[in-house]
């Protein structure tokens, strides 16, 4: 019997780096063992902000991948300052008092004349190649995956055009993304973004969705089909190292301006001044891209002899840190919009068997998981005694060697389980 063939319609694609780019990386690997034969449409120069070429490891045998060119504007953004646009593009905003002259601008066309993103120019060369492409190879089904959510107007076009059966997969929301308050809307933009959402919505066959709450705000917005979908953690063959002999408590990951529990630092702050032998074994490990607004509030508590700060590291060497770790650290923003974010992570985090601290907003799809699974402890930003409490107790475990996680139900948050649902639906 011959495989089912699905187009996948990605921007995110080795050797880019991130949480963007595995969702789909992981899907391609596992589709086959399902009678689902993969092929992958993505940029053949993109703009990626994170580069990680030890993901290109990871890409499986005899995969079919096509590739078209893109015009993107951040090359000439770049020409008026390559920091500030490289930090936009990877979702890096500074806080608006801070901002200066040029990052408010790049926001501002960004926002405005970039709807419903910066790859909105890929949509019509993409339709054009893409229509001969899946008659040509007898391709039924297609799948867009965003954000940027400007791919899905791909599917659009392509539904309208050929009929093909379209599934369209938000790693994220789209108009109640967080950073949308950020991007200085106009009105009338503000309006695009929701009619091109609304279309999208209402006319792909079947939505993709991460989490719980993001199905439940589609579900206000659309009758079609919406399937839950999570991410999920992977097999490996990385070598567990041993623990940080420091009580190590790490944050993996982009820390923007927003994600800045001070409740946090103040327990930490406390901690250290209260506690001689907290003091003499803390550490505080900064892995990915770090908000300077974020390292300076930290800095203002008496956190930075305590600091290490190792940038981005590729995803192998992130795997090692989740597991030598002593504490993982997560920080969602504290809104209502962001409690729909599972990040990417979460699932990596739960497989490494270290406990984690996350903070972040009330009734998130997060908190559920970690109470399901026993791997960490959720707090909201308020609850400074409760983090303060619960940090020290991890810490009394950690100095009797007792401190371990007993998780329950990961299995379900595996890659390949999760791919066996995507191939039912499929």
């Amino acid at each position: 019997m011959s495989k089912t063939k699905v187009l996948i319609i990605t921007y995110y694609w080795p050797p880019a780096g991130g949480p963007g780019v595995q969702r789909w990386l992981k899907f391609v690997k596992y589709l086959p063992k399902f009678d689902i034969d993969p092929i992958v449409y993505c940029p053949e120069n993109p703009s990626y902000p994170i580069i990680d070429e030890s993901l290109l490891a990871e890409l499986p045998d005899n995969i079919k991948v096509i590739k078209q060119p893109i015009s993107e504007p951040y090359r000439f953004a770049n020409l008026l300052s390559k920091r500030n646009s490289k930090q936009i593009s990877s979702g890096v905003i500074p806080k608006q008092k801070k901002q200066s002259l040029i990052q408010k601008l790049l926001l501002y066309v960004r926002g405005n004349f970039f709807i419903p993103d910066a790859r909105k120019n890929w949509v019509k060369p993409s339709v054009h190649f893409l229509s001969d492409y899946i008659q040509k190879h007898a391709i039924t089904t297609i799948i867009t995956t965003g954000p940027p959510h400007s791919l899905h107007l791909i599917g659009l076009e392509l539904k309208a055009k050929l009929g093909v059966k379209w599934l369209a997969d938000f790693r994220d929301p789209w108009t109640t993304i967080g950073y949308h308050k950020a991007l200085k809307l106009t009105q009338s933009s503000k309006e695009k973004h929701l009619q091109l959402e609304s279309e999208v919505l209402n006319t792909a066959d079947r939505i993709i969705v991460t989490s719980t709450n993001t199905q439940k705000e589609f579900e206000s917005k659309t009758k079609r089909p919406i399937s839950v979908i999570t991410n999920g953690y992977d097999s490996h063959h990385i070598k567990k190292p041993a623990k940080d002999s420091a009580f190590t408590l790490a944050h993996i990951g982009s820390l923007l301006s927003e994600r800045n529990p001070i409740q946090l630092w103040e327990a930490l702050q406390e901690l250290i001044n209260e506690h001689e032998d907290f003091r003499s074994a803390f550490q505080l490990k900064l892995i990915g891209v770090t908000s300077d607004d974020v390292v300076s509030t930290m800095v203002n508590h008496g956190l930075k002899p305590y600091i290490q700060n190792f940038g981005y590291v590729n995803h192998e060497t992130a795997i090692k840190h989740q597991m030598a770790s002593q504490l993982l650290l997560m920080v969602e923003i504290d809104s209502e919009e962001t409690k729909v974010i599972i990040p990417g992570k979460l699932f990596e985090y739960m497989a490494s068997g270290t406990p984690i601290i996350a903070v972040g907003p009330e009734d998130s799809d997060v908190e559920k998981i970690l109470k399901t699974t026993n791997t960490g402890q959720y707090f909201y930003y308020s609850e400074k005694e409760r983090i303060k409490s619960q940090i020290l107790s991890y810490f009394e475990a950690y100095k009797s060697d007792t401190l371990v996680v007993n998780a329950i139900g990961l299995e379900q948050y595996s890659r390949k389980a999760l791919t066996k649902r995507l191939s039912e639906i499929i």
